[in-house]
């Protein structure tokens, strides 16, 4: 709940305008039965037209006042929640796409979608209900008892001896509620865990047949949040029947002991009549509070779920230059002794991997000068990726230096160092957007250099076919582009704006040879001054490259130019063999 106050500070001052307007409107709403009351055992009696006309006409004038404050303190409250959600989602994104690898991790993707919408709306239900029905509730029941008690205190005695008894249900089950829709928002990760994973691999379900299976896959972790739910639901729906059969129970003896007391002559009719209006406002505050508390627990859960990803500190902290390593050597960029296990902690600075966490890399090191370029070669899993995630510092490594440009990375500001590259992943991301959008991706990026970079990527004759060119829309995910199409635009992208560091990480696969070789051609001539890191499953991407580093499992089994790894590395020259054809 501190999430739900701490935002909604931000616009106390609409918050307590629209609270005061509630108020006001409840107090104005109290009134009615009053008036009413006076109309019926004080007016009618002397038989004149012209004071009951008056009076109702006032109480009428009363009912428009009620209404116009309440409609506006309604709308006020509206507009003051969704600028708290707005607020809310826009710092859980912003905090999101900045959270470390580590952290990504460990939140997980499914988790962090569902905190962005369900856990999201969740925190504005509350913040609307906090605003209205938290004055409104309270004052219905407080304001209802005490003006019952002006008018007759043995009537509002009936009301005054059950709410302790209510409200005690109320909290106890509220208590319990908490923990249960915790438990539920958790079920629904995995909810959308599964629809995600189907609906990005939809084409291999349907490839495989295996739409049923997914569908029965689906139903069982939709039962699961469905029982989850359905659990929380039934706990804190345990009070409203509960406290309608008591409300009901003591309208039923106000109704008789009221009966009885006109009938002596110790009550005017109008009392009982307001009295019954005054109960059910009592009934209405009640159930209002049932309500709050209901809305509270879930928003909670979800407020507490969203607050630990925006308060996370964030483990990839920005070194002091007296705190940063220094390297041992010269070189643009350099590993020196880097180890990294995933999943470790990155706080912890002595290197130490668990028993239980294999290391992704291991005793890595190598050198580039400015304008050299590095070929990085090794079977699926060996950690090609992990070495630039590392240089990007998406990670720390877990012992060890890695510097650019003389620093240590940890000393760079994320922008500042990121900034220096052009990269094109291995699961890289086309934007329903123009290709000039998906090239430029928000950067001030000249013309030229834009039809530069399209031409050195070899995209240029596909985008010269479509009829509007770099205005083409792509659709999500690019899905009206065949694979070698995006990789274009993804190398594009990454040229467009000339980058000191060029990382392309199997930017090539959906390539033909040709194409291939014309690209790795293009970027050798154009972009020469820049620092080429390429991450390949193919020894004719990287054969021509300064350097080339061999792995397997996490380690260096072979670093050198082609004509030495072609003499020191057996690993490297049956893959080149093999994949040259020098070996049927």
């Amino acid at each position: 709940m501190k999430l739900i106050f701490r935002y909604m500070g931000r616009y106390k001052k609409f918050v307590f305008i629209a609270m005061v307007m509630k108020l006001c409107g409840t107090v104005v709403e109290l009134l009615l039965p009053t008036i009413f009351e006076y109309i019926i055992d004080k007016v009618v009696p002397r038989g004149e037209l012209l004071p009951v006309i008056l009076w109702g006409l006032g109480m009428f004038l009363t009912a428009l006042v009620c209404r116009e404050l309440n409609v506006r303190a309604n709308r006020r409250a509206i507009d003051n929640a969704h600028h708290v959600s707005y607020d809310v989602r826009q710092d859980l994104f912003r905090k999101t796409v900045n959270l470390s690898g580590n952290q990504f991790d460990a939140f997980g993707l499914p988790s962090l979608i569902s905190r962005m919408t369900s856990d999201s709306y969740n925190v504005q239900s509350a913040v609307q209900q906090l605003q209205l029905m938290c004055v409104r509730a309270p004052m219905m029941l407080v304001g209802g008892i005490l003006v019952s008690m002006l008018m007759d205190l043995r009537l509002a005695l009936i009301m005054v001896v059950m709410l302790p008894l209510l409200l005690i249900i109320i909290l106890g089950v509220s208590a319990k509620g908490l923990p249960l829709y915790a438990k539920v928002q958790a079920k629904l990760d995995a909810v959308v865990r599964v629809m995600r994973e189907n609906i990005t691999g939809i084409r291999v379900v349907k490839a495989l047949s295996k739409a049923d299976y997914e569908t029965r896959r689906f139903a069982a972790v939709n039962e699961d949040m469905t029982k989850s739910d359905i659990t929380a639901t039934t706990v804190m729906a345990i009070p409203g029947p509960f406290m309608q059969m008591c409300l009901n129970i003591g309208l039923a003896l106000v109704v008789i002991i009221g009966a009885r007391r006109v009938n002596n002559g110790n009550m005017e009719p109008g009392v009982i009549l307001a009295f019954l209006t005054y109960f059910n406002m009592v009934t209405m505050g009640i159930m209002g509070l049932s309500r709050i508390f209901m809305t509270m627990s879930r928003a909670s859960a979800s407020a507490n779920r969203i607050d630990t990803v925006i308060c996370a500190d964030t483990d990839l902290h920005i070194l002091m230059p007296e705190e940063a390593k220094k390297p041992s050597g010269e070189g643009f960029i350099r590993f020196e002794n880097v180890d990294f296990s995933y999943g470790a902690d990155s706080a912890d600075k002595t290197g130490f991997v668990g028993e239980t966490r294999e290391k992704a890399l291991s005793d890595i090191s190598f050198t580039l000068k400015r304008g050299e370029s590095l070929g990085i070669i090794g079977p699926t899993g060996c950690g090609k990726t992990t070495i630039i995630n590392l240089l990007m510092r998406f990670y720390d490594a877990s012992s060890g230096g890695i510097f650019v440009d003389g620093r240590d990375v940890r000393s760079y500001e994320k922008d500042e160092l990121r900034r220096r590259f052009g990269t094109v992943f291995q699961n890289d991301m086309i934007f329903q957007d123009t290709l000039r959008e998906n090239i430029t991706f928000g950067r001030e990026v000249p013309e030229d250099d834009i039809l530069q970079a399209v031409r050195d990527a070899q995209a240029a004759e596909f985008v010269a076919g479509l009829p509007d060119g770099l205005e083409h829309e792509a659709a999500i995910k690019g899905a009206n582009l065949s694979g070698g199409q995006k990789q274009r635009i993804f190398v594009a992208r990454a040229l467009a704006a000339k980058p000191d560091i060029l990382v392309l990480d199997d930017s090539s696969s959906a390539l033909d040879y040709k194409t291939d070789a014309a690209m790795r051609k293009a970027i050798g001539q154009e972009y020469d001054e820049s620092t080429i890191i390429m991450i390949a499953q193919r020894v004719s991407s990287v054969m021509n490259m300064t350097r080339i580093l061999v792995l397997d499992n996490g380690k260096c089994i072979g670093y050198g130019t082609h004509e030495e790894l072609m003499k020191t590395c057996r690993t490297y020259r049956e893959t080149f063999q093999v994949q040259m054809g020098e070996i049927a």
